[in-house]
């Protein structure tokens, strides 16, 4: 594909990073040519140096020719003009970074299209929502829904004390007939695993699972944790990402907001009418505490700093706060987090490129999400037509060696494969595949 991005900042700077692993031809834009400059020494990447919401540079980006343009500068003006103009010129699809909530809702949503944007991001919203998300599920690593709840993904670290700890998955998988589920991935460290029959599950390891929504508690249970229902709430910071986090918690939970700087807190106390903001340190451990940090169900520490983030989230973890997340911005943290004892980690990068990633993959797709702490995607393809995939059961139909087929969604029916099943026009697929088997699946669901 050729791919035009727009912004040569954190987010675009990883998603080119991303697309040029796979060999996309990627046209890179800022203002800020030393920014450019080590883009062009890390990135196999053309770029490029002006204003994207010009004509003319976008003329001379190809964008007029481009299958895909990425408008990911930190101006939202920038971004919503330079992808009214790319399509308005040929771009065959758009994507905008905005800010602004109001943007993000239904009727803005349909004036965009009339304008020629196809789609707005917001990287804050995207990162808000996952923790919403994992906030509700409070003894999962990771949670997503696939086909409204029909089947959950979800992330389960084991402890030295899970029953399963020690034992192969074969043995775990005949030891409770009385559910589905099916691993597809394992962190170990620093390793992605796929699942194998005889592969013995260790303590430490976080374990990737499709499950019924109806049975993700009988799963939790298996695996020796304990679910608890999340009342209360400290968010430590009260950044863009603290702020839409609180707002969208306000309304289910009782939160209480973290913040240092006195006329952030005063804009943030008119702005959440239920959320109770405080002025006091984010670094400080004693004050957290009288702030009422070991009476929480959950702490969500989103700062500026990912060294603050972290150090607040596992001393929280060490004073008994039941579940904690902990925002960072570079890769390393994240495959870490298992090791360190917080929860979960986000990175704001990844949670944006797994969302644009839908508009890069070929195939008939469903749904995509990505796993923190792994490279890999899973994704969810439909069966649109009769071809080889309908012809041949799943262990002849040549899946790449580093994918595994989740589940097989048949209408309402949930379908966990046997090697002799055979898909059917209709079917949704959810497949967890590492980067250098992508290519090889999309072209079997082409």
């Amino acid at each position: 594909m050729k791919i035009v991005i727009a912004g040569a900042g954190e987010i675009g700077f990883h998603l080119a990073q991303l697309l040029s692993y796979e060999r996309q031809n990627i046209t890179l834009i800022d203002i800020d040519q030393e920014v450019l400059d080590y883009a062009a020494t890390h990135l196999d990447v053309r770029t490029m140096q002006g204003d994207s919401s010009m004509r003319s540079v976008l003329d001379r980006a190809g964008a007029h020719r481009s299958d895909l343009v990425l408008a990911m500068t930190t101006s939202e003006k920038t971004n919503l003009l330079t992808a009214m103009i790319a399509k308005k010129t040929g771009a065959k699809q758009t994507v905008a970074r905005v800010h602004n909530q109001e943007y993000l809702r239904t009727g803005s949503l349909e004036n965009f299209k009339d304008l020629g944007i196809d789609s707005v991001i917001s990287p804050n919203q995207l990162a808000a929502k996952e923790i919403k998300r994992l906030i509700g599920r409070g003894a999962v690593t990771d949670f997503f829904d696939f086909d409204d709840g029909l089947v959950s993904l979800i992330g389960l670290t084991i402890k030295s004390n899970s029953p399963i700890a020690n034992h192969t998955i074969d043995e775990v998988e005949r030891g409770s007939p009385h559910i589905h589920f099916r691993p597809i991935a394992i962190l170990r460290k620093n390793d992605a695993l796929i699942p194998e029959p005889q592969m013995i599950m260790r303590r430490g390891d976080q374990i990737f699972f499709i499950v019924r929504k109806a049975e993700i508690n009988e799963i939790i249970k298996i695996v020796g944790l304990e679910e608890k229902t999340i009342r209360t709430v400290m968010i430590n910071g009260g950044s863009d990402l603290g702020y839409d986090t609180a707002e969208m918690l306000q309304r289910d939970y009782s939160v209480t907001l973290i913040e240092s700087d006195e006329d952030r807190c005063k804009w943030l106390a008119n702005n959440l009418k239920d959320v109770l903001v405080v002025k006091c340190s984010q670094t400080k451990m004693d004050q957290l505490r009288e702030e009422g940090l070991e009476n929480m169900d959950a702490f969500i520490s989103v700062t500026n700093e990912t060294q603050v983030n972290v150090l607040t989230s596992l001393l929280a973890k060490n004073s008994g706060v039941y579940k904690t997340i902990a925002l960072v911005d570079s890769m390393d943290y994240t495959r870490i987090s298992q090791n360190i004892g917080i929860d979960t980690i986000i990175n704001k990068k990844l949670i944006a490129a797994n969302n644009i990633f839908r508009y890069v993959r070929k195939g008939k797709i469903v749904a995509i999400t990505g796993l923190h702490g792994l490279e890999g995607e899973i994704i969810e393809f439909a069966v649109y037509k009769e071809s080889k995939l309908t012809k041949k059961p799943l262990n002849k139909i040549g899946l790449p060696k580093n994918s595994v087929i989740g589940t097989i969604i048949r209408g309402q029916e949930v379908i966990f494969p046997a090697p002799d099943v055979y898909l059917r026009k209709d079917d949704r697929v959810i497949i967890f595949a590492m980067p250098d088997s992508i290519s090889q699946l999309e072209g079997l669901f082409k």
